[in-house]
């Protein structure tokens, strides 16, 4: 299934309040994140990551705050593009960073995962329960998705009952959780969730997206809202906070969920735990979710939110935990704070030359089942018993190293190599089994794990880009003015020189009268045309080559009502690699 990144962090301030990666609108010379990411694509990349994992993109309550880290949902339509609350970008940039980094992850062969925040709200501006919004005009309160009381669990004066979420008890507001099931008028939530997921996934480009607080939401609207549309298509992974491998089985696999979704393995993390900070080899044996469903378990060592909570974080032996969850099933996904040095983030950890080993052995020697040939109190080693297998060892002892002869699947007579390059070569005996010796845990360091399988394997992480297909959406009501008798700025997007660009247009038509029509046209960064397009029908659709570096999509018409005429153009375009 590839390697996902997790590609923020949170962080420990001097006031012991919990803050999100640096940026320029509180740390002067900070990237933005989503610039820092579109110049880490090609290496993470190169190092055998196959998707990024996204913080929330959506205007959150305190804007671009240092605080902000995109959770405390304001208005999920405003990717960066509103002045509100209290700046125009996100904490991770503005708009056209982000569809730039999908674009550019694409380009580096990396699929790209939104997280989509929808329990809740935060940052209310017109009473209980009440939500205006910036239209695309940046004046008027008249954005689309307006809520009311109705629209949330227990406010006044309609006082909401509880949704049948899937733990009632653990089901926490984090601000003014949404109601699927009773909000008034029924399915109103609901439709604007489905009009919010075709508008961000198209907007965005992104391949799928981590669903927040599933645990706490509504199951047949969840499922609803991944079936529906251009959802349908996207890969879906929810966060149901639960330690209780039997308890997200019952979730993820049986209705209404009926497998859709993939859910992150607390389980799994949970043991991680146990076994690194208390030198417990024994909790890794069969453990975790993925052990139950690895085509539905989603691995990870920590995240954001296990990483700064107290009690819940991996604090000890977090390579030991990486070279155990990169060599089993499942979907793994390696926390940015763990892999990034501290001179990229202060606080961050550092282990990215030790991890982006373990990534390649996943991905190169990691597949088929999962068997354990060996475990005692400190010592574990797992066998994946594909092609062309992967035989994995881990030593928590502090004192001792441990010498240690198991069965392998690799055959009689096999020689062997050890790709962490901490082990001479060794050869099966006429059994099939193995004899080697695993270094000691000294000073709780977490290098004492090996990797064999078969001698010779040397293939590096191909980087195969593709297209972006993105939609601009003019409309008053969203972030991007409607097409009028004036040219103006729709859009942005940065495009690798002389490659293939296409774009289609769709006119709202609604008022147009003989000789109405939109004018689109498309400048590289030194004002050369690349397409010019006019549209007096349903749509219309043209191509051209790509100029290099940032190009300015430009809309405008002629005879067109004086309000404007709503629009949508796709455009189509590969990004560079680098920029």
């Amino acid at each position: 299934m590839g390697v996902a990144f997790i590609s923020w962090g949170r962080f420990i301030d001097g006031q012991g309040q919990r803050i999100t990666v640096p940026a320029p609108s509180t740390d002067r010379g900070a990237p933005w994140l989503l610039d820092f990411l579109a110049r880490e694509a090609l290496p993470l990349r190169k190092a055998g990551f196959t998707a990024i994992q996204l913080p929330p993109t959506s205007k959150a309550q305190g804007g671009a705050g240092v605080g902000c880290d995109g959770y405390g949902l304001f208005d999920p339509r405003d990717l960066g593009r509103k002045n509100q609350q209290g700046s125009i970008p996100t904490r991770y940039g503005p708009k056209d960073c982000l569809t730039r980094f999908v674009a550019v992850a694409h380009a580096c062969g990396l699929d790209v995962y939104l997280d989509l925040v929808l329990h809740q709200r935060m940052g209310e501006n017109g009473g209980p329960g009440v939500f205006r919004y910036l239209g695309a005009d940046g004046h008027t309160l008249n954005g689309r998705g307006p809520t009311n009381s109705g629209w949330f669990r227990g406010v006044p004066p309609d006082n909401l009952p509880e949704d049948d979420v899937p733990n009632v008890f653990y089901d926490f507001a984090f601000g003014r959780e949404l109601s699927y099931q009773h909000c008034r008028p029924p399915r109103v939530t609901i439709d604007d969730a489905l009009d919010f997921g075709d508008w961000v996934f198209r907007t965005t480009g992104a391949d799928g997206a981590r669903f927040d607080d599933a645990k706490g939401t509504w199951a047949p609207f969840v499922h609803e809202f991944m079936t529906t549309g251009v959802m349908a298509s996207k890969l879906f992974y929810s966060e149901f906070f639960d330690g209780n491998p039997a308890v997200l089985n019952g979730w993820a696999a049986y209705p209404p969920m009926s497998n859709r979704s993939l859910v992150e393995d607390f389980t799994m993390h949970w043991a991680l735990q146990s076994a690194c900070n208390g030198g417990n080899a024994q909790a890794l044996n069969g453990a975790g979710f993925t052990a139950w469903r690895p085509d539905l378990a989603c691995t990870f060592v920590d995240n954001p939110d296990t990483d700064t909570s107290p009690g819940e974080a991996v604090i000890s032996n977090k390579l030991l935990a990486y070279a155990f969850l990169l060599s089993i099933e499942g979907y793994p996904f390696v926390y940015a704070k763990d892999y990034f040095s501290a001179s990229v983030w202060p606080g961050a950890y550092g282990l990215g030359q030790w991890i982006a080993n373990l990534v390649w052995i996943h991905e190169h020697l990691a597949n088929g089942g999962t068997t354990t040939r060996y475990v005692d109190d400190k010592v574990i080693v797992v066998n994946r018993t594909g092609t062309p297998g992967l035989l994995t060892a881990l030593n928590f002892d502090t004192m001792n190293a441990r010498r240690i002869t198991c069965a392998t699947s690799f055959g009689a007579n096999t020689q062997l190599h050890d790709y962490t390059g901490r082990h001479p070569d060794i050869r099966t005996d006429g059994a099939g089994a193995a004899t080697f010796t695993i270094p000691s845990n000294a000073f709780n360091g977490g290098q004492s794990y090996l990797c064999f399988s078969h001698a010779g394997i040397d293939s590096p992480n191909q980087v195969t880009g593709r297209a972006t297909t993105q939609t601009i959406f003019g409309a008053p009501d969203l972030d991007v003015m409607p097409a009028l008798n004036t040219r103006a700025t729709a859009a942005h997007i940065t495009a690798a020189r002389n490659t293939e660009m296409r774009v289609t247009i769709r006119p709202d038509r609604t008022g147009w009268r003989a000789g109405s029509q939109l004018q689109l046209a498309v400048t590289d960064a030194a004002g050369n045309s690349v397409i010019r397009l006019s549209c007096p029908g349903a749509t219309a659709n043209a191509q051209g080559r790509a100029g290099g570096g940032e190009h300015v999509i430009s809309i405008g018409g002629e005879h067109l009502p004086e309000a404007g005429s709503a629009f949508q153009i796709d455009v189509t375009y590969t990004a560079p690699q680098t920029l």
